[in-house]
């Protein structure tokens, strides 16, 4: 088994990595499967999107049809971190066509054509869509994408074939192929090797100059790193009103002026909250962000990292077995359970990332392979049961104090699991399918449709 901490981290847009970045990128497949396949026309053709389930549910709070009609004209996530989406998107609604880059127009009318449909989910993924090219009332060409959270997207033949909700990589390749915790300890035992070693022998396994590979590794980290930086910077330094109807008022600002001028009672924890959330408040303004492994849980790694460099004594050489072990981590997660809320519930985001930066951070203040396992299971043990119900459909309530809760918890886990052996009762390997029973067994409600929980309880004023 092998996801690149490359794949894990990747710059996007928010509000959502599987109801935004991920549909934005299934629409932009789409329309390049259509180029390679499509001959010229005949008469009125037509472009037709049905999202199903969660998608549907969620879907308009989390800018889901936005994402899908600046894929199906020609855009991707990364290609618009620079951009004001929104205008770009009203220009974008007034057309009635898709250009192809070879120069075919087909129809296309978001009020009409892209469906919300909440009455049937698929059974492969919560998280389904439908893309049709339509000729009057018959179709010409059909696919069938899901988004299964962090930005990934799977098509219906890919999820069929699986057992596991990722497609496999062949292991043979890598020389630390562990897909549990389990493997990934034995591994580390017997060659002496921390998580964050082995990790990134994997990344370069396949390079024809490793050495350079290594550099170009660590260049690559350090993008990473600066763009979740920069966007904790932005965030705490913009203040004002986040969309969508809540009315909810930006804190992460105020939060930082007040512990920057020397609060005598600032700890921590205040700390970590003012890092996580000015993430999650730039994610619900629809800004750029890393998945981390998720927009929705964007600010818990992030966090935690900055406060180990700015106020724990951490090196900027720190970064990259930070950020190498806590992929380690959520790559074992996403493997044999899930990151996606709509799938398990906020326990797959918050909780996972939760785990990955307990991990990290124990990795960088000198923890053993054992240490570092035994952080990863106990931030995610205690996000367990956690239900995925935001308000209005939006990640603001309660995203966006989660993710600083979820920091804190990586905080702590880390700090207990240094003073213990690493000798534990509970295997990462048995919370992680813990996770995954109670994800399934978890009903629809509490899992990103806005039907149940927090999302119910709240009454508009």
């Amino acid at each position: 088994m092998f996801i690149s901490v490359l794949d894990l981290f990747k710059l996007g847009i928010g509000p959502s990595s599987s109801h935004t970045v991920g549909p934005m990128v299934a629409a932009h497949r789409f329309r390049s499967e259509l180029q390679q396949s499509l001959d010229a026309p005949n008469g009125e053709v037509r472009l037709r999107c049905e999202l199903k389930g969660s998608l549907a549910h969620t879907g308009l709070g989390h800018g889901t049809d936005k994402a899908v009609i600046l894929g199906l004209h020609g855009y991707l996530p990364e290609e618009l971190v620079e951009q004001d989406c929104d205008e770009l998107v009203e220009r974008l609604r007034h057309r009635d066509r898709v250009f192809l880059d070879e120069g075919q127009q087909l129809m296309f009318d978001p009020a009409k054509d892209l469906k919300f449909d909440t009455e049937h989910t698929l059974s492969q993924h919560p998280n389904g869509m439908v893309f049709k090219l339509m000729s009057d009332d018959a179709c010409l060409f059909s696919a069938t994408y899901f988004s299964i959270g962090g930005g990934f997207i799977a098509t219906l033949e890919e999820v069929s074939s699986l057992s596991a909700p990722i497609r496999l990589v062949d292991a043979e390749p890598y020389p630390y192929p562990f897909d549990s915790a389990k493997k990934m300890l034995d591994m580390a035992q017997a060659s002496g090797l921390s998580i964050a070693a082995m990790k990134r022998a994997n990344e370069v396994a396949l390079a024809d100059h490793p050495e350079r590979a290594d550099k170009q590794l660590n260049d690559r980290l350090n993008l990473i790193w600066e763009a979740m930086d920069a966007c904790i910077h932005r965030g705490l330094n913009t203040e004002g009103e986040l969309p969508g109807g809540l009315h909810v008022a930006r804190r992460a600002k105020q939060l930082y002026l007040t512990l920057d001028a020397g609060d005598a009672r600032a700890q921590m924890n205040d700390w970590l909250c003012a890092y996580a959330m000015a993430v999650n408040e730039e994610n619900a303004a629809g800004h750029a962000v890393v998945t981390a492994p998720t927009n929705g849980a964007a600010g818990v790694i992030p966090a935690v990292l900055k406060y180990y460099l700015t106020h724990g004594g951490g090196k900027p050489e720190h970064v990259y077995d930070f950020l190498l072990t806590a992929s380690a981590i959520g790559g074992l997660i996403k493997h044999r359970s899930s990151i996606s809320g709509a799938e398990v519930g906020c326990q797959g985001e918050v909780g996972s990332a939760a785990a990955m930066a307990a991990a990290g951070l124990c990795q960088v203040m000198g923890g053993t392979p054992e240490q570092v396992e035994n952080a990863a299971e106990i931030a995610l043990e205690h996000h367990l049961g956690m239900t995925c119900d935001p308000v209005k459909g939006l990640v603001q309530i309660p995203c966006i104090e989660r993710n600083g809760f979820g920091a804190i918890k990586a905080y702590t886990a880390a700090s207990l699991a240094l003073k213990g052996s690493g000798r534990h009762m509970m295997a990462l390997d048995n919370c992680i399918e813990a996770m995954r029973q109670t994800g399934q067994e978890m009903s629809d409600k509490y899992k990103e449709t806005a039907l149940g929980g927090l999302a119910q309880s709240w009454t508009e004023c």
